[in-house]
């Protein structure tokens, strides 16, 4: 047993930063210590040391925290697990899968293919997987329900070529890896990519960050379905593998206090720590091990390392003064990095040969001995003791740090090299010495036949290996890797719950934000359907008016509510309950985000259907979260995504980086996304119910999207659904409001004659009204008719019109189909002049299918801080200025006087910002 003078060099030296006055009487505290540790036992020394260091707390004695432990196994050799299984008959499927894994690569790196491919992770985290798969991992038909594992994207071969073994691929999908159109019907994604294998992947997990923070809120939408009384989950895990290199990541290690805060001991993370990122060493200088575990400490996990392999036992055990383990702490990873790349005698010399001492302890011990000394990673014993201790662990989540080397087993070209991740093919000579390593029974005439294509190799399904394999995963539930989308039929609400957006907001103003909340709280009502809606909003809930869900809906958190609230008198007080409906994840939109797509997915993941709607600042939406946004598409997440105070000069007095400009444009680079900029609480209603008809209605033929609407925080008097309304025209994208029914009657408008000129305004969201102003505008001052269109989706008339245009590019052989956009103009006379709060870039996208003269007018550039008036004067999308541009267009073509667009611009002051009209009130 080491003692503190063995140790007192670790953990940043703590007994060395101060003076030892008395020697003495340090060893003798020292020797009473190991005393009560001999005599009582690890539990009694640890609950006196709690007490002293709590009572030098008391009395202000400053001690800093111990966050980390020896570079040596959690779990002490006599304490691991009895391993349960046949190991020998365990490394023989192993040893085929990872040929099999390396043959995949190096097969569709052949001529006339090279399309790359990752070798070295899962040769490296071969073990870390095949333990998971042979006694931890439960498929979809165990009682329980079944685990969800996040897989590290690098080690699909792996995976695939565990496939093959089970018999659910074949050497023919093999050979179409990352060949997903060429080898279509026999193809394999690069990834975990469930849109492109949905039967196969489950999570996506190659974006680095993602992972880890989705797998955080998986566990945690785990206990709410349980804590809600929708399914049962207790007997299910979440299991995250990731590298070391990714831990560095902010979404990797950002939101680790959630999973402590909520004692998520459902979870574990198996960090894959080969000490190599995708291009050199994590720590080169220091040891990422020993980061992670304070890391993880400071954050409330359980730590468990797995360092070393069985081989080191005997070592440790010799090893009673300690000069073994201080050599392990004090050794960089740069230089263990080092050694795997060397051999036997190097790591004899430049380790072993740093002490007198630890020389000594490998005397006996030969080159290659010294060499086969194993890290923890490649042990099955040591990692199944890990993960049993994990699983069994109550209270926290578990993190299981492991040593692997990277490339393991590859041969000295792949080993522990830094461009270890970038090597995609082996050599005739790799080959030869991976085969013999693994003692694959095929001959070098085979290997030598064709070097790009090496056979790959299976016994045959009636091997006994095999039948073991398969036993295995019977016995677990089966297969796993799996994805099923079956769910449970969802009742949707009636016409009745949509009657609240239809009605308008009488004489009272309401913004789109207030229009939507008041439908979502009547869904939410619905008996059948109203306890699968999950509210998602991080801290801004008083600010959409969500807070009246409070009192009813209440805010999920497992521990319920343990506090006075200061609120408590108010009728919308602040209500937290273990069985709460709102999602509450705090200034955290990436958590926001992560929580969307473990609920999005739930139809998937656990056959049980929720709805996710996702309310934010419209701002940091897309531009702060796109790429998990990306993974939610990939997942084939469902859902609602609210992007709330939309506009850019909508929120003028908040400044620059909350003034939304563009998220309908970002919004459209995901093809998941269905994007709408709805300009009255009616629209709303008619695209909610389009939304949860196509993704929970069962009819649908591509229900895998999610619904992106932006609202305002400005405040209108919602009109009534107007009689007739084109319903269809709505969820396509754009139809005509009529002359009298939307907004105030124009009077002056309805006089003019048939034959005054006229122009087609285009307007979305909230600059409709502006639109409707412009035509009363238009036709008192001017004697110039216009039809206003409100233009619900400029992306989805973009979207029908590139798909028209692909139809009539592929099939010249049969009527061209006409855009959408181009059907509803047609007929029309005059220019059109298209204007919403966003840049121009957002209303040109549908500038090709436009028939005739199209002008746009956006809010291009930074966004700041300013009366809306003013914001809309500076960026001339205001009304007076669509009606100096629809006149700049007439006068061009003729049909008005040339001299009109600069006395408009004279009448109105248009170069005067504070001469804009008047807006709402800055609420």
């Amino acid at each position: 047993m080491l003692t503190g003078e063995h140790t007192q060099h670790l953990f940043g030296g703590l007994g060395a930063q101060l003076p030892d006055h008395d020697p003495e009487e340090t060893a003798e505290w020292i020797e009473s210590f190991d005393s009560l540790v001999q005599e009582r036992g690890t539990e009694r020394a640890q609950f006196v040391v709690r007490n002293i260091l709590q009572r030098a707390g008391a009395q202000s004695v400053g001690v800093p925290m111990v966050t980390t432990t020896d570079y040596v196994n959690t779990i002490a050799a006599d304490q691991e697990a009895e391993f349960p299984g046949d190991e020998e008959v365990e490394r023989r499927y192993r040893a085929w899968m990872r040929w099999n894994a390396a043959v995949l690569v190096h097969r569709a790196q052949r001529p006339g293919i090279g399309v790359g491919g990752h070798i070295s992770t899962y040769a490296g985290a071969a073990t870390l997987y095949e333990v998971g798969f042979n006694h931890f991992f439960r498929g979809k038909d165990h009682p329980g329900g079944g685990d969800q594992v996040f897989f590290q994207g690098h080690a699909s071969p792996g995976m695939y070529a565990r496939a093959f073994m089970e018999g659910r691929l074949t050497e023919q999908d093999l050979d179409g890896f990352r060949q997903e159109k060429s080898h279509e019907g026999h193809a394999l994604s690069s990834y975990p990519h469930p849109r492109l294998m949905p039967s196969f992947w489950e999570f996506p997990t190659v974006s680095m960050g993602i992972g880890p923070m989705n797998a955080i809120y998986q566990a945690q939408s785990n206990r709410y379905l349980q804590l809600r009384g929708i399914k049962d989950t207790s007997d299910q895990h979440v299991w995250a593998f990731l590298g070391d290199g990714e831990m560095d990541e902010p979404e990797s290690r950002g939101l680790l206090q959630l999973a402590a805060n909520e004692n998520l001991d459902n979870l574990t993370f198996v960090v894959n720590c080969n000490l190599q990122r995708l291009d050199g060493p994590v720590r080169g200088n220091g040891k990422i091990i020993q980061e992670l575990e304070a890391f993880f400490h400071g954050a409330g996990w359980n730590v468990i390392k797995v360092i070393w392999g069985r081989e080191w036992d005997a070592l440790l055990g010799k090893d009673r003064e300690g000069h073994l383990v201080r050599v392990m702490n004090e050794t960089p990873d740069g230089d263990y990095q080092t050694y795997k790349a060397e051999d036997g005698g190097f790591v004899r010399e430049h380790f072993f040969g740093k002490t007198p001492e630890t020389k000594e302890l490998v005397a006996d011990l030969t080159d290659e001995q010294i060499w086969n000394l194993k890290r923890g990673g490649h042990d099955y014993h040591k990692v199944y003791a890990a993960y049993k201790a994990a699983t069994e662990f109550k209270g926290k989540p578990t993190v299981v740090l492991v040593k692997t080397v990277k490339g393991y087993g590859l041969g000295s070209h792949f080993e522990g090299r830094n461009a270890t991740h970038q090597m995609k093919k082996l050599t005739l000579q790799d080959l030869k010495d991976f085969r013999d390593h693994l003692r694959i029974p095929i001959t070098d005439e085979q290997l030598e036949a064709d070097p790009y294509r090496p056979p790959y190799y299976h016994p045959g399904p009636d091997a006994p290996e095999i039948q073991y394999l398969l036993d295995r995963r019977r016995s677990l539930g089966g297969p796993v890797p799996e994805r099923r989308s079956r769910h449970a039929e969802v009742s949707l609400p009636p016409s009745s719950a949509y009657a609240v957006a239809g009605r308008g907001s009488g004489k009272q103003q309401a913004a789109t934000t207030m229009a939507f909340v008041r439908l979502l709280k009547d869904l939410m009502r619905d008996k059948e359907f109203g306890r699968r809606v999950v509210p998602i909003v991080p801290d801004e809930s008083r600010t959409f008016g969500m807070d009246a869900f409070f009192p009813t809906a209440k805010i999920y958190n497992p521990k319920g509510q343990n506090y006075l609230s200061v609120d408590r008198d108010l009728v919308l007080a602040y209500k937290e309950s273990p069985g709460g409906q709102l999602i509450h994840p705090g200034i955290n939109e990436a958590g926001a985000v992560a929580a969307f797509t473990a609920a999005g997915t739930s139809y998937a993941t656990h056959g049980e259907t929720l709805v996710p709607v996702y309310v934010f600042y419209s701002m940091f939406g897309f531009q702060r979260t796109g790429d998990s946004f990306w993974a939610a598409a990939d997942q084939m997440a469902r859902g609602f995504i609210i992007g709330a105070t939309a506009g850019r000069t909508t929120l003028t007095g908040e400044g620059l980086q909350h003034a939304d400009g563009h998220s309908p444009l970002l919004a459209s680079t995901n093809p998941a996304v269905v994007t709408y900029d709805p300009a009255y609480g009616y629209e709303i209603g008619h695209i909610v119910r389009a939304g949860l008809e196509r993704m929970y209605g069962g009819t649908h033929p591509d229900p895998n999207v999610m619904y992106y609407l932006t609202v305002y925080n400005e405040p209108i008097v919602q009109p009534a659904e107007p009689e007739g309304l084109d319903v269809d025209g709505l969820l396509r994208g754009m139809y005509r409001l009529p002359l009298d029914g939307v907004g105030s009657a124009d009077d002056a408008a309805q006089r003019l004659p048939d034959d005054a000129p006229r122009t087609q305004l285009l307007a979305s969201g909230v600059a409709v009204p502006w639109a409707v102003e412009a035509r009363r505008l238009l036709a008192e001052d001017w004697g110039v008719a216009a039809d206003v269109w409100s233009v619900t989706s400029w992306t989805e008339l973009r979207r029908d019109g590139l798909a028209a245009d692909e139809q009539a590019f592929l099939h010249p052989e049969i009527e061209a189909p006409v855009p959408f956009v181009t059907q509803q103009l047609s007929g029309t006379r005059g220019p059109v002049v298209a204007v919403s709060d966003y840049m121009k870039a957002v209303p040109d996208q549908i500038r090709q299918f436009v028939p005739g003269d199209y002008a746009v007018l956006g809010a291009d550039g930074f966004g700041f801080s300013d009366t809306r008036a003013a914001a809309r004067r500076f960026f001339k999308i205001d009304s007076t200025s669509v009606v100096v541009r629809a006149l700049q267009e007439l006068a061009r073509r003729g049909e008005v006087p040339a001299e009109a667009p600069q006395q408009a611009i004279e009448k109105y002051r248009l170069l005067d910002v504070n001469a804009g009209p008047e807006a709402s009130s800055e609420d």
